[in-house]
């Protein structure tokens, strides 16, 4: 009987080598760019959050307070402000929010009473934040944060009638 003895070759060896560097390479180059989808997205995320969160206060209060002549654009002690306003056992209050030295700010006062911008209550920084009418029930609200982004959002009224 003969013996049969195999002879190594060096792509035996080398095979496998290189069919590990490949998938090392592979699994880095998915890690790293996972990594910079991560970042980005956390990124943009913080850099929207004081325009976004700004805003959706705003719609949510609006729509808190909707109903018929409460919801308002005025200004006061030089600030332009949304007006809200309310009846307790008889009594009118009214709750202002408008930005005042870069803050978004609330106020809320009894009608009447002798207030200042400088009174309220800080909600977040902000570095502009605008509001306008635009027709019968409908208001538009823009926002720049600290970091530039802006953002702005239209909201309806539904008091009254549907939109």
């Amino acid at each position: 009987m003969q013996n049969k003895t195999q002879r190594s070759h060096m792509v035996d060896f080398l095979f496998p080598v290189a069919l590990l560097f490949v998938f090392a390479l592979s699994a880095l180059a998915v890690i790293l760019l996972a990594t910079e989808v991560y970042r980005s997205t956390t990124e943009n995320s913080s850099l929207n959050y004081t325009a976004r969160t700004s805003l959706s206060y705003i719609s949510e209060k609006i729509h808190q307070n909707d109903a018929e002549g409460d919801v308002s654009i005025g200004t006061f002690d030089g600030c332009d402000a949304l007006i809200l306003q309310h009846n307790y056992n008889g009594a009118v209050y009214k709750t202002y929010i408008y930005v005042y030295e870069n803050e978004l700010k609330e106020l809320f006062v009894k009608d009447g009473l002798e207030f200042t911008a400088s009174m309220g209550k800080s909600i977040l920084s902000v570095e502009d934040f605008s509001m306008r009418p635009l027709k019968d029930r409908m208001f538009q609200f823009s926002c720049t944060d600290a970091d530039g982004q802006e953002a702005s959002t239209v909201v309806g009224i539904r008091s009254g009638g549907i939109l």
